[in-house]
């Protein structure tokens, strides 16, 4: 089956991101090693070009991740690899391996499976929270000062695009993101940094869930969705290319993240991005993200493919 521009989830809400991440608990596939294995289904989402969004794949391991592991324990880091595109609109199996269960600590593996071909691995660790030493690198005060509800949004932005790809970017993401420099959807890169600041917000609040953990899991999950939309546009805008430019093919190959405090995508995030290094068609870049008052909440990296 697949899903047509008829099912980009109504404006300003955040139902792509929850379609993405509801997961069917199925027979738990066999397993190659003796160890224990739940198995789970979700579906990828719309988007207007060939492949699904590497995001569905890594919220939705995730998801599968946090589901196999009991409270207290919250995940701290997720490592992935992406091997295959993923159909559109089409159903993932994921099948989640108890790799250990510690008295402090719980670290699990998964594998994506669409197509009979595995599409995606990852591994997660989990701890459950002890009081320690706080230390967190700073936000930078010339992004972090910026007021996000002052710039334009991705609609503004995209002001008179009618097609596709202008729509999805506008309202099909779930989440509303605002560049502090000129968004590089498309024409001419006018700030060749290779850094940028965007401003993320979930364009409706997530729902509030039974257990407060939960809530907070989603938030986490939330926070892994959205952060594969740009976490390469600090390469790109460096090369002075646009989403839109002629030729441009781009995909995720890995993909980190660590989780250092508790995020709230209900509210604005800033995602603090930088261009590490470019090389034989792949660029590595890190991003930071955090809340209005300058706390790290969350790191990524990630190398993907950058082709003209």
């Amino acid at each position: 089956m697949t899903i047509s521009a008829e099912k980009l989830s109504d404006p300003l809400t955040s139902q792509t991101f929850l379609r993405a991440v509801e997961l069917q608990e199925i027979e738990a596939a066999p397993s190659a090693t003796g160890l224990p294995v739940r198995s789970f289904t979700a579906q990828t989402q719309y988007v207007p070009w060939p492949k699904a969004y590497g995001g569905d794949l890594v919220a939705q391991g995730l998801a599968a991740m946090i589901k196999t592991v009991d409270a207290p324990k919250v995940v701290h880091s997720s490592h992935s690899y992406f091997m295959r595109p993923a159909d559109i609109g089409a159903l993932v199996q994921y099948d989640v391996e108890v790799l250990r269960d510690g008295r402090g600590f719980s670290t699990r593996q998964v594998r994506a499976i669409q197509n009979d071909k595995v599409i995606f691995i990852s591994s997660a660790s989990f701890q459950v929270p002890v009081e320690g030493d706080h230390f967190a690198l700073k936000a930078d005060p010339a992004l972090l000062n910026i007021d996000p509800e002052s710039l334009p949004s991705s609609a503004d932005a995209l002001t008179g695009r009618d097609d596709a790809a202008g729509k999805y970017w506008s309202t099909g993401r779930s989440f509303e993101m605002r560049h502090v420099s000129s968004p590089i959807y498309e024409g001419e890169v006018t700030d060749q940094s290779s850094q940028q600041g965007v401003w993320v917000k979930a364009f409706e609040a997530l729902p509030k869930l039974e257990d407060p953990q939960d809530t907070a899991n989603l938030h986490r999950i939330g926070l892994t969705y959205a952060c594969d939309y740009t976490i390469l546009e600090a390469l790109m805008r460096h090369r002075g290319l646009t989403w839109s430019s002629e030729g441009l093919v781009t995909a995720s190959l890995d993909h980190s993240m660590w989780f250092h405090r508790e995020p709230n995508i209900d509210e604005w995030i800033l995602y603090q991005q930088a261009a590490l290094s470019s090389q034989s068609q792949r660029g590595l870049a890190e991003g930071h993200f955090f809340d209005r008052e300058g706390n790290l909440l969350a790191t990524v990296a990630q190398e993907g493919m950058i082709r003209i």
